[in-house]
């Protein structure tokens, strides 16, 4: 696998893992949204973006956005898909250990299945269609 590749993947894997943690982290701190009232959304919405770990979350869902986007035109879709599905195990752990979720034990069996699979998929080449330009 090309180093650009790599580098790119932990990028995807890292910011989106990261960013969906800080974003929950601070929805939580902005509170429930449980009202549709248009009156409510807004307050509910002006919460939000003033809350610096939403903001932050959504920077970091948008580097992921950016990163995915470049990765998908240099690799596979099934390639890129599956081995940046790593990046689920990662949200169970930062759950775990920054949002003190409790993850159950057949939780953990499923993030280490995904974790398997993807150490399967990450052995095979990363692209199998030659682009032409």
């Amino acid at each position: 696998m090309r180093t650009r590749t790599c580098i790119l993947l932990a990028v995807v894997i890292v910011s989106n893992a990261f960013g969906n943690v800080v974003l929950g982290h601070g929805m939580r701190e902005v509170g429930d949204i449980s009202s549709y009232s248009p009156l409510n959304l807004i307050r509910s919405g002006i919460g939000s973006l003033s809350n610096p770990w939403v903001v932050a979350g959504v920077v970091l869902l948008a580097t992921f956005f950016a990163a995915h986007t470049l990765l998908l035109s240099w690799a596979d879709l099934s390639y890129v898909l599956l081995v940046t599905s790593i990046g689920y195990v990662l949200v169970v752990l930062l759950g775990a250990t920054l949002l003190d979720e409790t993850v159950t034990p057949l939780r953990w069996a499923g993030a280490l299945l995904i974790a398997a699979g993807v150490g399967v998929v990450g052995s095979t080449p990363e692209s199998t269609v030659e682009v032409k330009k």
